[in-house]
């Protein structure tokens, strides 16, 4: 029997991909913000429903950058539960990322912890929507505006999701997202910025592309960020499915829970108030004293019927051997909690209901014996 991945890429009929790309052939325009770029901007300004936005050749990038082209010095207030991009991001600007944990039921920065992590060297927070959960926005934005503190998301997960009606995109100072081959919406490789202030705009932009302003003027030191041709047209083709592609991880978010969701020992993705989900994954929190197991004992389970679940986010951020000895994990502790009991489970569109049926069953295997 195949192996069931933890997450497949979604990708639009071959025609559909090989007919958005075969003018190239004809301009020969494979990258520098050609048509199809431009067009791929545009769109998903659109359906994101933000004042501004700039494609980059990848999440971290967008990042990265943002947080460069900010200028910012000090310390930045953020989370250890998350991808290493978000603080790998956050220490090669030169700055020091400061841990506060995370909320116990969707698993995003702890809002209540933030201000007291305050110091006359923040100058920060870089929070981060996890699993499709958004972080408290609101609460973020009055004390950022109190201390006078940038605020950049780390929205990767966060594709489509909306608050109260509005683009989760359109909050804060900036917001980042991934189009990574594993995400919502991908590009196959890309990422994006959306943000308000030209001026931050005009910074990104050059810092992206060498610090070129013109054919005879570069005024900066950049980087290549750019996202090319290839990327956008696939953007282009998976954009027209994206609605479908949610209404389709829905299904199967239903499905799990159908299944799994009244087992004793098991917490999962809360639903949110004013929030619409893009399902992006389907976290299972396996409390060893009501499950009867714990959480190794699962996946080794699932990994040897060839079902593929990740340890996400395990280890903590801030435990990285990188980073051995620079931070105290135990200022952590429901972060630290949540990362050695929490599996994802394979989780896309196309998932047949017969391998998620066939995934519950394994899952719970164990208990019956």
């Amino acid at each position: 029997m195949d192996k069931i991945l933890v997450t497949r890429s979604s990708m639009p009929a071959y025609e559909e991909y090989i007919d958005e790309i075969k003018d190239m052939w004809e301009t020969h325009w494979l990258t520098n913000m050609g048509v199809k770029h431009k067009r791929l901007q545009e769109e998903l300004k659109s359906y994101l429903a933000v004042e501004d936005i700039d494609l980059l050749t990848n999440g971290h990038m967008a990042l990265e950058l943002s947080l460069q082209a900010m200028e910012l010095q000090g310390e930045v207030i953020t989370t250890p539960f998350t991808f290493a991009s978000t603080t790998h991001a956050i220490v090669r600007n030169g700055l020091d990322p400061v841990f506060c944990d995370i909320d116990p039921v969707d698993f995003t920065i702890d809002v209540d912890k933030i201000e007291s992590l305050i110091t006359d060297r923040t100058c920060a927070i870089v929070p981060v929507h996890v699993y499709g959960n958004i972080c408290d926005v609101e609460q973020i934005d009055r004390i950022a505006k109190q201390y006078h503190l940038k605020v950049i998301y780390d929205a990767a997960h966060a594709f489509g999701v909306t608050y109260k009606g509005s683009g989760i995109g359109s909050f804060g100072d900036a917001s980042c997202f991934s189009f990574h081959a594993t995400k919502v919406f991908n590009t196959i490789e890309g990422g994006a910025v959306c943000f308000r202030d030209p001026k931050f705009g005009r910074a990104l932009y050059g810092l992206k592309n060498f610090g070129i302003r013109g054919p005879e003027i570069v005024d900066g030191v950049g980087a290549n960020a750019k996202m090319n041709e290839f990327c956008a047209a696939m953007g282009i083709c998976n954009l027209r499915h994206i609605n479908e592609e949610i209404e389709k991880r829905r299904k199967v978010y239903t499905r799990y829970m159908e299944r799994l969701g009244n087992v004793d020992g098991l917490r999962f993705n809360p639903t949110q108030s004013d929030v619409q989900s893009n399902y992006a994954y389907f976290p299972v929190v396996i409390e060893e004293a009501g499950f009867g197991e714990n959480r190794e004992a699962v996946f080794e389970r699932l990994a040897r019927h060839d079902i593929l679940a990740r340890k996400y986010f395990y280890p903590l951020t801030n435990s990285f051997e990188c980073f051995h000895g620079k931070y105290d994990t135990s200022l952590t502790p429901i972060a630290e909690k949540v990362s050695r009991s929490v599996l994802t489970l394979p989780m896309y569109a196309d998932l047949p209901m017969e391998q998620v049926d066939r995934i519950c069953e394994v899952f719970l295997d164990g208990r019956h014996r």
